[in-house]
């Protein structure tokens, strides 16, 4: 919740952009629907109440992820999953449409 009061107030100074050049996976964690209704192009969705069980597809836990959803609520939720589950470089992109306008 903490990176989604930071992204309100532009505390945020991560540079979505370098980690995305270094690899980084965008994880939308919105429902399938939404998803499909508008993404970030190479976006990977997996709904955050399917990412406990669906963690396999993410095989490289050192590997930058950027999680992203409408709001930075659920992509929030969708880091602490990821960090309680040893993903090492995991950070809230908040909204995507926001997400998408800093890469």
């Amino acid at each position: 919740m903490f990176d989604a009061i930071k992204g309100l107030f532009g505390m945020d100074k991560t540079d979505y952009a370098a980690l995305v050049k270094q690899g980084a996976v965008i994880l939308d964690v919105r429902s399938k629907s939404e998803y499909t209704s508008g993404h970030i192009k190479n976006a990977i969705n997996i709904p955050v109440n399917e990412l406990q069980n669906n963690l396999s597809k993410l095989k490289n836990k050192d590997q930058p992820i950027i999680t992203c959803c409408a709001s930075g609520m659920r992509s929030a939720s969708a880091k602490s999953i990821l960090q309680n589950n040893g993903y090492k470089n995991v950070h809230n992109g908040g909204g995507w449409i926001s997400l998408n306008n800093k890469l």
